[in-house]
């Protein structure tokens, strides 16, 4: 794969929504952009616990364990169906009911399904410099993406009273819940 086909890829399955592009928006939306700024190095932390050891030594990890696949999709699922009760009971209790800080960022990235596909199929690649190009790409791209997400939340700041922030973290959280059991659904169809 070419680079700018990786970047492509990489790009597409980045934009799409998910959990740690929620919790960015949401922060966006409840704190402003500043705040997002503080959590774009959580995320990409998040992101590279996961995927580098994953593009390394993956595939090998899979074949000897091909539970482990299965264990990571029912923690994801978990964890994200766990962001969406609280994030939903938070919408009464108002903005501070549901803090998203570093540690939130970062385990919901780490857990982020996304992951396993970035780092076993879309980084792997022949040779140590082409993962390193790839790789530096790969951060450049999550770092532009989670600012992106971020962004959207804080115009919705920018133009709303708390009412309609309790209103967007019910809908984060209906998606959430969705994604929790598409999630769930998936990993047990195996």
């Amino acid at each position: 794969m070419t680079l700018a086909a990786f970047s492509l890829a990489v790009l597409a399955l980045l934009l799409a929504p998910g959990p740690t592009n929620t919790l960015m928006a949401v922060a966006g939306a409840s704190h402003g952009l500043a705040r997002v700024l503080r959590l774009v190095p959580a995320e990409l932390a998040g992101y590279l616990l996961t995927v580098v050891p994953l593009a390394l030594a993956g595939a090998g990890l899979m074949a000897r364990a091909p539970g482990a696949a299965l264990l990571l999709k029912l923690a994801a699922a978990l964890w994200v169906m766990v962001l969406a009760v609280r994030l939903w009971c938070s919408a009464a209790a108002g903005a501070e009911g549901f803090a998203i800080g570093a540690g939130r960022i970062f385990v919901t990235t780490a857990l982020n399904p996304k992951a396993l596909i970035f780092g076993l199929v879309l980084l792997p690649a022949p040779s140590p410099a082409e993962i390193a190009a790839r790789l530096l790409v790969f951060c450049a791209l999550v770092v532009a993406v989670a600012l992106l997400w971020g962004g959207f939340g804080a115009l919705s700041h920018a133009r709303a009273g708390e009412a309609r922030a309790g209103g967007l973290r019910r809908i984060a959280s209906g998606w959430l819940a969705l994604v929790s059991v598409s999630l769930l659904l998936g990993a047990l169809r195996g």
